[in-house]
C-alpha cells in the first residue's frame, strides 16, 4: 500500500476537525451508583411525611446518618409537578398546583438521598423515577404504609397483599432505570414468617440492591413493640438465597447504640431511625446533642430560611423536636406564635444560615477522607471515637452495657399520625381478608388521628 501524501493527510485532517462527532479515544467518565454495601453498617433517617424535610435531613447526615430517605411522594403527583432550581441556595422544587412545593432537595445530599415513591402503576412509578433521578442516588417503592392516603389505591401496604403488581413495579424500575439509580422496597411483617418469607424471596430476585423491613405488621398499633426477633430468620434467608441485596432494620431504634443492639439481634446490614430522629435529627451520632433549645432550633431555623423551606413544615418540624423540662420555653413560644421568619427577627439575631449550610457541606467533603462513625461490621469491634462536638455543643453518650433493650415509654411510631383501634387479624382461616385488589376497598386500615392525649383504651372485639 502506497503511503499517503503529505497533502492528502492534510485533507482527512481538516475534514476531521469539522467532524460534529467525538474523537473514538475520548472516554467519558464512568457514573458511580449506590451498591448494596453503601447500604451496610450505618444508621438512617426513615422516610417521614412533613418530617423528612431537607433541611432534617442536612442536619442528620451532618450528625452521622449514612443516607437519607425523602418521605413518600406519590407518582401521579410529581408527574404534574415543575421542576425548579433557586439561583441562591441551589435548593431544587418539584412544586404543585399554586406553585407549592411538594418535594425539596439539594445536589450536597444528592449522593446519599434515596426517593422513595408511591406507586401501584409500573408506568407511572418508572416515569416518575425518570423525572427525579438526576437529584437522587436511589429510587424506593414504600411496600408499608397502612395510612389510608397510601393504601386507597392500591399503594404502601396494599402492595403486600399483591405481590404481583409489587414486584412488577420493582422490575420495571430496575429494568427502565440506569444503572447508577439504585433500587430498594420498603415492606411491613406478613402476619406468619412463612409468607414473610415467600414474599421477601420474590423481592429480592427482582433486582434490588435493599430492602427495608418494618419489624411490625400493617394492623399493629404504633404503641405496641416493635417484633423485632423475627428478622433475625429473615436476614439469614436472604443471605442464604445467594442474593447481594442489604437488609436494613426499622422499628424502635432510639439511637446509635440501640441500633449496635438490634443489630446485634437480627444480624441486619442496618438499621434506620424514625421517630427518635423525628424529636432529634442528632441521634445518629454516638453523642447526640442535648438542650435542643439552647444549641439547635436557632442553627434549624437559620438553615430552614436559607434554603426558603415552607414556614408551616419549618414550624411543624421544631414542633416536633424533643427538649428538657427545664429547658428555654420562650424560644418555642416564640416559634408557635410566629405566622412566618419574619417574626423571629428579634429572637434569631442574625440570619446566618449560608454559614450553617457551609458548616454541612464541610461535613459532607470530609467523607471523601474520613467516613461518618458507622456500626461496626461485628459487635466485638468497637466503634470509631466520636467527633468531639462544637464549642457550645452539649452532647450525652450513651453506652452499649446500659442501651440493653428500648426504653419501654418510648412509643416507637414511625409515622406523624397515630392509629387507633386497627381491625383486629381475621379469626380463623375460614374468614380471611379479601385482598384490596380484588374488592378495590381498604378496610383493614384505620383512619389516623392527631396524638392529643394518652391513648384510649384497648376494647375487646368479639369475632
Amino acid at each position: 500500500m502506497r503511503p499517503l501524501s503529505f497533502a492528502r493527510r492534510l485533507v482527512l485532517m481538516s475534514r476531521r476537525s469539522f467532524s460534529s462527532s467525538p474523537p473514538r479515544d475520548i472516554k467519558r467518565p464512568r457514573l458511580a451508583g449506590l451498591t448494596p454495601d453503601d447500604y451496610r453498617n450505618g444508621v438512617m433517617l426513615a422516610p417521614m411525611v412533613r418530617s423528612g424535610a431537607l433541611p432534617t435531613r442536612l442536619f442528620a447526615l451532618k450528625h452521622g446518618a449514612k443516607l437519607v430517605w425523602g418521605p413518600e411522594m406519590v407518582d401521579k403527583a410529581m408527574l404534574n409537578s415543575e421542576r425548579v432550581v433557586d439561583p441562591v441556595s441551589g435548593t431544587i422544587s418539584y412544586n404543585g398546583k399554586q406553585e407549592r412545593a411538594m418535594f425539596t432537595c439539594h445536589p450536597v445530599e444528592k449522593p446519599y438521598l434515596i426517593f422513595q415513591v408511591g406507586s401501584a402503576d409500573p408506568d407511572l412509578a418508572v416515569q416518575a423515577a425518570r423525572l427525579v433521578m438526576d437529584d437522587v442516588s436511589g429510587i424506593e417503592l414504600n411496600c408499608g404504609c397502612p395510612k389510608p392516603f397510601s393504601t386507597h389505591a392500591g399503594m404502601g401496604a396494599a402492595l403486600l397483599t399483591n405481590p404481583d403488581i409489587l414486584c412488577s413495579i420493582l422490575s420495571a424500575l430496575r429494568r427502565e432505570l440506569p444503572p447508577r439509580i439504585s433500587i430498594s422496597a420498603k415492606i411491613r411483617l406478613l402476619p406468619t414468617q412463612e409468607d414473610t418469607l415467600a414474599l421477601v424471596k420474590e423481592i429480592v430476585n427482582t433486582g434490588i440492591n435493599c430492602l427495608t423491613i418494618h419489624c411490625r405488621t400493617r394492623n399493629m398499633r404504633p404503641r405496641q413493640r416493635a417484633l423485632i426477633p423475627r428478622l433475625k430468620e429473615i436476614v439469614d434467608f436472604v443471605r442464604g438465597l445467594g442474593r447481594d441485596v442489604a437488609i436494613i432494620e426499622n422499628g424502635d431504634c432510639v439511637g446509635f447504640e440501640d441500633a449496635r443492639r438490634i443489630r446485634a439481634i437480627t444480624g441486619a446490614d442496618s438499621v434506620m431511625i424514625a421517630t427518635a430522629a423525628e424529636a432529634n435529627p442528632s441521634v445518629f451520632s454516638p453523642t447526640p446533642l442535648t438542650s435542643l433549645e439552647d444549641n439547635f432550633i436557632l442553627p434549624y431555623l437559620r438553615l430552614c430560611k436559607y434554603l426558603d423551606n415552607k414556614w408551616a413544615s419549618t414550624k411543624f418540624c421544631v414542633s416536633q423536636f424533643k427538649g428538657r423540662k427545664s429547658a428555654n420555653k420562650k424560644m418555642r413560644e416564640a416559634v408557635i406564635k410566629a405566622k412566618d421568619y419574619a417574626d423571629l427577627d428579634a429572637l434569631v439575631e442574625s440570619w446566618t444560615g449560608s454559614d450553617e449550610f457551609a458548616a454541612i457541606k464541610a461535613a459532607l467533603d470530609t467523607r471523601r477522607s474520613a467516613p461518618p462513625v458507622l456500626l461496626p461490621a461485628d459487635e466485638s469491634t468497637p466503634p470509631p471515637p466520636p467527633v468531639p462536638p462544637s464549642e457550645g455543643e452539649e452532647t450525652t453518650s450513651t453506652t452499649a452495657t446500659t442501651m440493653t433493650t428500648t426504653p419501654p415509654e418510648w412509643r416507637g411510631n414511625p409515622d406523624p399520625a397515630v392509629v387507633y383501634d386497627a381491625p383486629l387479624l381475621p379469626a380463623n382461616e375460614h374468614r380471611v381478608m379479601i385482598p384490596a385488589g380484588v374488592s378495590k376497598q381498604d378496610p383493614g386500615t384505620p383512619t389516623p388521628i392527631a396524638l392529643s392525649g394518652p391513648a384510649p383504651p384497648a376494647r375487646c372485639i368479639r369475632s
